[in-house]
């Protein structure tokens, strides 16, 4: 069922739900909405830890309807309420979620200082991909993008799986950065103005976020980064 997998690889951000119409309440965020023109109310309930409980009643004898639950039930009345039902929980999911990939603590941690510096969110531009960029609002111009490789396809001896960062610095500079162990040529990007580094540890948060910045700074017009 589509509220079984609803939450699978995504993270909840309560202030989206809240957004969305969701009303707090203890430990868990609850949301009613009518469907089928009011003959029925659809209730959804997304705890803190990301479980989900969904409801529909009758409202016209006020008892919990179940059908659309069932996959050997058919006929036209029960599709129409199951389109809905699965309907508002697509929404919600497209709306009040996003894709919950990268897990290190690195990679967690410049997350959240992207969102509350800047106030972007990362783009999964490409389907069934895990890669994900972030852009500048004025300039439209990405400044990272977080990934997932192999280490050997950065020229270390390892099959093991890492999170990356890909960022941008100016030409001039990038021979004096890149040494093959904290720092690599940038990975799928243009190498004369992009690096990559792992999230494994290796370079500090701190670092990693001051060298957001600069990629930052760079992602305008020549012209805007001059008059700056």
């Amino acid at each position: 069922m589509v509220e079984q997998t609803l939450l699978k690889g995504r993270k909840v951000i309560v202030e989206k739900l809240i957004s969305y119409g969701f009303i707090p309440n203890d430990a868990f965020y609850e949301y009613r909405k009518p469907i089928l023109d009011g003959e029925f109310q659809m209730q959804v309930i997304i705890s803190e830890d990301g479980q989900i409980e969904t409801k529909v009643m009758d409202t016209s004898v006020n008892e919990e309807f179940v059908l659309h639950l069932i996959p050997s039930s058919s006929g036209a009345f029960v599709g129409k309420v199951k389109q809905e039902y699965e309907g508002v929980l697509v929404s919600i999911k497209e709306n009040c979620t996003e894709k919950d990939v990268f897990k290190s603590e690195t990679s967690k941690q410049i997350i959240a200082y992207v969102r509350d510096k800047y106030g972007d969110e990362l783009e999964f531009l490409w389907k069934n991909s895990d890669s994900a960029i972030w852009r500048r609002k004025d300039s439209d111009k990405w400044y990272g993008a977080l990934l997932i490789i192999s280490k050997r396809k950065l020229g270390l001896n390892s099959d093991d799986m890492v999170e990356i960062i890909d960022l941008h610095l100016e030409p001039e500079n990038m021979s004096e950065l890149i040494d093959g162990v904290r720092y690599f040529p940038g990975w799928h990007m243009n190498k004369k103005s992009w690096y990559t580094i792992c999230l494994d540890g290796s370079v500090s948060v701190e670092e990693i976020c001051e060298r957001i910045d600069v990629s930052y700074r760079l992602a305008t017009s020549k012209k805007r980064r001059k008059k700056d």
